[in-house]
């Protein structure tokens, strides 16, 4: 009943419902780890182009772009995994995402490409590690890959997104 209560959760905080019992995700790597997030918090998937740094942030915190007038904090996921700080190339992306009412990014590998899964395929993160227990709603398995479902609001917290 626990890991119920936990899929109810991770639906509210970031499933899309497609037909009575699947949920769509967008998938991207980081390493050879998979992560996804509801797809429809998802609003652009771009290039990195580097972030304009901000004095006295986190070390997950890159900075911030101005995507058409909006300033978007851009989030290392690497670095907020507590892997180290990604070392970013052009073939690296910003997902673009909306967490309530305010747009994030978050810098990843790759966007590897769109899950539907059913919301009766996810399971409660294995205890052991602290960080990815906090920063995830659940673990689903598709095609033989573990993919860890990212919760955003834990991904974004402790950040002053509101100063």
């Amino acid at each position: 009943m626990e890991s119920l209560a936990l899929r109810d959760d991770a639906i509210d905080n970031g499933a899309t419902i497609v037909g009575q019992n699947a949920l769509q995700l967008i998938a991207f790597s980081i390493g050879e780890q998979t992560y996804g997030v509801e797809i429809t918090t998802v609003r652009e998937i771009r290039a990195w182009n580097g972030a304009t740094p901000l004095p006295n942030t986190r070390e997950f915190v890159r900075g911030v772009i101005n995507l058409r007038g909006t300033i978007v904090p851009i989030f290392d996921l690497r670095a907020r995994f507590g892997d180290g700080q990604t070392t970013p190339t052009k073939t690296h992306v910003v997902v673009v995402l909306s967490v309530g009412d305010k747009w994030v990014g978050i810098l990843v590998d790759a966007v590897s490409d769109i899950l539907t899964v059913s919301r009766d395929e996810i399971h409660v993160v294995p205890e052991g590690n602290a960080i990815d227990a906090e920063l995830l709603n659940g673990i689903v398995t598709h095609d033989s890959r573990m993919v860890g479902l990212i919760d955003l609001n834990a991904v974004i917290s402790g950040t002053r997104l509101d100063a």
